[in-house]
């Protein structure tokens, strides 16, 4: 018995990598699995090489599993919709969608076109959105049927998005939009039986061999032995994610590195500190009053700063 047996799952960008790594371990663990892969090259262009999720899909049917391709891209509104209609028609259900396609178009801001923008966030943000919607459409009628679901959308974060990365602007902002919107989902989902989480993943990809050029990029299956660097070591953790030993858990990331899991904390208020008169009544902030207070209580510093001392 899988941790899956009888769930219906959803991976978005399954062609190589980290979503290679999850659609065959989700298939092992008896997920019935729509392998969608546009077949495009890693900074968006091209496209429409079936090849690259037919071969995920015969790979996990040689495993035993069950699979079928799905050719569209999220970055387009109706395709994400027949992603999941893909998912409908070949197997009567859907339980679980994992958002991993993407792309990359690393610049520093100032040389950044907003094609390298917007191309990076139509396909991050809102393909993630795109999917959602229409995977939320389906669940929120099934549960006024009376069909209530026990559904899992985990989503797909870095941290470039959450810890910052220099020439990663437009993904890093796509990034820490996705863990937002995820939170925001699990609220607005989880009377209809959806939880939504996000996953962290590293390793060598496609992606990574964009800046460090000599990388070996392996197929996630391909590797005997443990090593840190195989993006599908992430693939655990979706598992567990999709299938009711989580029913508890919304609206967490989840970092899996490797072998170091780890939760992020969302952003959080840290000590607050109240402007007052005298007499303890409230009353607006100076602004003079701002930076002492904050220098001597939260940065623990009344230095003036290399640059404020070399022009005194």
């Amino acid at each position: 018995m899988g941790m899956l047996d009888g769930k219906v799952a959803i991976v978005t960008g399954a062609g190589n990598g980290v979503g290679r790594g999850e659609a065959i371990m989700l298939a092992d663990h008896g997920a019935k699995v729509v392998v969608n892969d546009l077949g495009g090259g890693v900074s968006g262009d091209g496209g429409g090489d079936k090849r690259v999720a037919d071969e995920v899909v015969e790979v996990i049917k040689r495993r035993g599993g069950e699979a079928v391709a799905n050719y569209d891209s999220v970055a387009d509104f109706e395709g994400a919709r027949n992603i999941v209609a893909t998912a409908i028609e070949a197997f009567g259900r859907l339980d679980v969608l994992v958002n991993n396609a993407g792309v990359l178009r690393d610049r520093m801001m100032f040389s950044m076109t907003p094609e390298d923008f917007d191309t990076v966030v139509k396909v991050h943000l809102y393909g993630t959105w795109n999917t959602m919607h229409h995977a939320s459409v389906y669940w929120r009628n099934e549960s006024k049927e009376g069909r209530q679901p026990r559904a899992s959308i985990v989503n797909t974060v870095s941290s470039a998005g959450l810890q910052g990365q220099a020439s990663q602007i437009n993904y890093g902002a796509a990034k820490a939009g996705i863990a937002a919107m995820t939170i925001i989902a699990s609220l607005e989902l989880k009377r209809y039986g959806v939880r939504a989480n996000c996953i962290g993943p590293g390793g060598f990809t496609r992606m990574v061999a964009q800046a460090m050029k000599d990388i070996q990029v392996k197929n996630p299956e391909d590797y005997t032995e443990f090593d840190p660097m195989n993006p599908g070591n992430s693939a655990p953790a979706v598992v567990w994610l999709a299938s009711d030993e989580s029913l508890h858990v919304t609206g967490q990331v989840l970092r899996l590195v490797g072998n170091n899991l780890c939760v992020y904390r969302p952003w959080e208020m840290g000590e607050q500190f109240l402007a007052t008169d005298k007499d303890g009544s409230p009353k607006q902030w100076d602004p003079a009053d701002i930076g002492r207070i904050l220098n001597r209580y939260h940065f623990r510093s009344e230095n003036p700063g290399i640059d404020a001392q070399r022009r005194a």
